[in-house]
């Protein structure tokens, strides 16, 4: 848990014109790509899809046999090669059904290749025979990625409703916000609060800067076992190291000093210089950025009960660095869970927090009731598109 700072005012200022047009634009791109199947699949039924599919099919392998033997069954070549030619060749076109399109295509490609000699030119002129069947691998073609749009169109639909929701919700918190108490004594929640983090964060200060690094590593790993405790695990590498290098025993800003150092005078100061500077200076990102961050309460809080588990699990590892008084102050922030405004106070905290002046200005002018009902209108018609439906003004474009 970290503490906050940030505005809904200041985060939202803005976001109800583009997500708006964020989502207007997903729904015409969902009925742009539905429009496109539709023509495709209409022009597929219009020939018949049994039938187009056979006429795409002959068409590829037509092409297939043309490139395959070109070299091998023209001129004097290959006679072997001649007769194998021929033989797939003018047997795939004559299986063709009649009920086939591009049926004359088809037909004027086995002509020109029923004969004795064949020539490179033959092979040409049969491609361009084929010519009017290639509509029909098009019109597949066409089919798959109109399909590949219309998925496309929906997952970021889905995508945009979610962030709608979310925008949604944040929008309705503001208006909710706009009821609070803002005179509640919210300094009751935070100062304890406050107490606490300042006496953790300097600890663990004092932690880092004077203890074993062994020490340092051996607390994260331990965190692991606590989920609602968000330090970033160690490196394998650096465990390793905590575990067996002598030079572990020294605090880590004096190891990340020592990495700097050159090789020769390295040899003075560390039992294992190769090891500290492969392991330590690698990691020197990770090691500077440690703080006590995952240790300190959020403000404004969390719910009560979310609160108290998270305390439970802190609580556990304060002990390896932190004194009575502050492992206390911690329990003093716990305790206000129990109060009967815990959440009325709460609540006020975050009103403090997230609403500015020109936020309140807003709530009270009724501005951001009517964004809110624009952006639940467009939600609306975003999920009515998503399920292939269209209100009465979207009929012309769907």
């Amino acid at each position: 848990m970290a503490e906050s700072g940030s505005t809904t005012d200041g985060r939202d200022r803005g976001a109800d014109g583009e997500s708006h047009v964020a989502a207007e634009a997903r729904i015409d791109d969902l009925r742009a790509a539905r429009q496109r199947r539709e023509e495709v699949e209409a022009a597929i039924d219009d020939a018949g899809e049994e039938a187009v599919v056979a006429a795409a099919d002959t068409y590829r392998k037509a092409l297939g046999l043309l490139d395959r033997y070109e070299d091998s069954a023209t001129g004097t070549g290959d006679f072997q090669a001649y007769v194998e030619f021929q033989d797939k060749f003018l047997g795939l076109l004559e299986e063709l059904d009649g009920d086939v399109p591009a049926t004359d295509a088809f037909e004027a490609a086995a002509e020109r290749m029923d004969r004795r000699r064949l020539s490179e030119d033959d092979f040409e002129g049969a491609r361009a025979d084929l010519e009017p069947a290639a509509e029909y691998v098009d019109l597949l073609d066409r089919r798959e990625e109109a399909e590949e749009a219309v998925s496309k169109a929906r997952r970021d639909a889905r995508l945009c409703l979610r962030d709608l929701d979310e925008e949604i919700e944040r929008r309705e918190e503001t208006l909710a916000f706009a009821d609070a108490d803002l005179d509640a004594p919210v300094e009751e929640l935070r100062e304890p609060i406050r107490a606490y983090n300042e006496a953790v964060s300097e600890e663990f200060r004092e932690f880092y800067e004077s203890a074993a690094a062994a020490d340092v590593i051996a607390l994260l790993e331990r965190a692991e076992s606590f989920p609602l405790i968000t330090f970033r695990s160690p490196p394998r590498d650096l465990r390793e190291f905590a575990r067996e290098s002598p030079d572990a025993d020294e605090p880590i800003p004096t190891l990340l000093e020592y990495a700097d150092y050159s090789g020769s005078k390295l040899d003075h100061y560390a039992e294992d210089p190769a090891l500290l500077q492969t392991t330590v200076a690698v990691h020197r990102t990770f090691l500077e950025r440690l703080s006590a961050e995952p240790l300190t309460v959020e403000l404004p809080p969390p719910r009560a009960e979310s609160l108290r588990l998270w305390v439970r699990e802190a609580t556990s590892l304060l002990g390896r660095f932190a004194s009575e008084e502050t492992v206390a102050r911690l329990r003093n922030a716990r305790d206000l869970t129990r109060r009967d405004d815990y959440e009325d106070l709460r609540f006020v905290a975050r009103a403090h927090e997230e609403l500015d002046a020109e936020a309140r200005e807003r709530v009270n002018s009724g501005a951001a009731a009517a964004e809110l009902d624009r952006l639940r209108s467009v939600r609306e018609r975003l999920e009515s598109a998503l399920h292939g439906e269209a209100g009465p003004s979207d009929e012309p474009r769907d």
